[in-house]
């Protein structure tokens, strides 16, 4: 071999160390998201609270004493864009560990991939509930944390017929079989249900059923994001006065409507307006890192910055990456965030303290009543 090519094939050996040595010094962290579908309008603020909890731990000095970055995936708020997302971080990109936000078709067509890599996944949308995997964890809220304060309110309002609207797949259906079967157990009575696809944008048909039916209220479970918008924009512009209560809109999202969202109705485990120290600091870090691009922080994007916390106390506990020795330390960690302390004790989910507010007409929301740390019931009973 010539002298050239020993230098050559030194050199590369050497680059190859390189960068094997920094790989083994980053923990990185995927996260599938829906940057085009239905969840387009609430996925950028879910990246950017990622963003800053990365930021902050890094300027801390990491985890474990390494440095953490993102990989983020596009998966199209859908099955197939998931299945392609959750290949290429677990199994190209090796990522060490999956948190984000998706619709529940994103998350059902992932969770195989998850199990087959065997990568912890924190979950971080509000969703239909048990949903279960031995490497999935939920912070965020399920139907028997949300439906009840909305429910009970309306009824003492003198509610007493419903119309249920949703999108048709697991989300949607399964948050109103809940909410159906809670209005029922309350003494309510459900005159209609109906059901459209992930991507309507036409709700026309649906609201002259409404129309016809005449309910006290209307409970909504769509695809977070663009169908809430359209969805809510035709529905006042058919001139229907019921009550509205939406069990998938954001406080992102709402304000988007403009004047179509005053007057909503909205159960969540976080609002901007949460008077504490701990959310103050963040909306102002918020403020600070992304200035007039920030987009606003609501219930689908503070999980997330709180989960990066969460995971970051599991490996500390646990002193590794390892995922089968991370697992079980997630369910015994705390993090104090925006939303109070949140431990993912309950059979893989969460205890959460929740609101019911009011969307008022300059977007912003007005708290009606707080529960505090609602028990998310019986989701997944075999993984403890």
């Amino acid at each position: 071999m010539s002298r050239s090519s020993l230098l050559l094939a030194g050199a590369l050996a050497a680059s190859l160390l390189s960068s094997a040595a920094f790989a083994a010094d980053v923990i990185t962290i995927g996260i599938p998201v829906g940057l085009s579908g239905a969840n387009s309008v609430v996925a950028p603020s879910v990246v950017q609270s990622a963003e800053l909890a990365v930021e902050e731990i890094n300027a801390k000095g990491g985890i474990l004493g390494k440095q953490v970055k993102l990989e983020v995936a596009d998966d199209a708020s859908g099955a197939a864009g998931a299945q392609k997302a959750f290949d290429s971080l677990i199994f190209q990109k090796k990522v060490d560990v999956l948190i984000s936000m998706e619709t529940s078709a994103a998350r059902n067509a992932g969770l195989p991939i998850v199990n087959r890599g065997k990568t912890p996944y924190i979950y971080t949308s509000f969703y239909e509930g048990r949903s279960c995997s031995p490497y999935m964890y939920v912070n965020a809220w399920v139907p028997d944390q949300q439906v009840a304060p909305i429910v009970d309110y309306f009824k003492n309002q003198g509610a007493k017929t419903y119309f249920l609207i949703g999108s048709d797949y697991a989300f949607g259906r399964g948050m109103l079989a809940f909410t159906k079967s809670y209005i029922e157990k309350v003494g309510g009575k459900v005159v209609g249900d109906e059901y459209a696809p992930m991507d309507a944008t036409d709700w026309t048909a649906i609201l002259s059923k409404v129309k016809a039916a005449n309910p006290d209220a209307i409970i909504t479970s769509t695809a977070g994001g663009a169908p809430n918008v359209t969805l809510t924009k035709q529905l006042r512009a058919a001139g229907i006065k019921s009550l509205y209560g939406n069990l998938a809109v954001d406080e992102g999202t709402a304000k988007s409507m403009g004047a179509d969202a005053e007057g909503i109705f909205i159960s969540g485990s976080y609002f901007t307006n949460i008077d504490s120290p701990a959310n103050k600091a963040f909306l102002a870090a918020m403020e600070k890192k992304f200035g007039t691009g920030l987009k606003t922080p609501n219930d689908l994007s503070v999980p997330q910055y709180e989960a990066v916390y969460a995971y970051k106390a599991a490996v500390e506990k646990a002193g590794t990456t390892d995922a089968a020795k991370v697992i079980p330390e997630l369910a015994k960690v705390s993090v104090d965030g925006p939303r109070g302390t949140i431990t993912m004790s309950k059979q893989r989910h969460a205890p959460l303290t929740m609101y019911l507010g009011q969307v008022q007409a300059d977007g912003s929301v007005k708290m009606l009543s707080t529960f505090k740390d609602v028990d998310p019931g019986d989701q997944c009973p075999k993984l403890n």
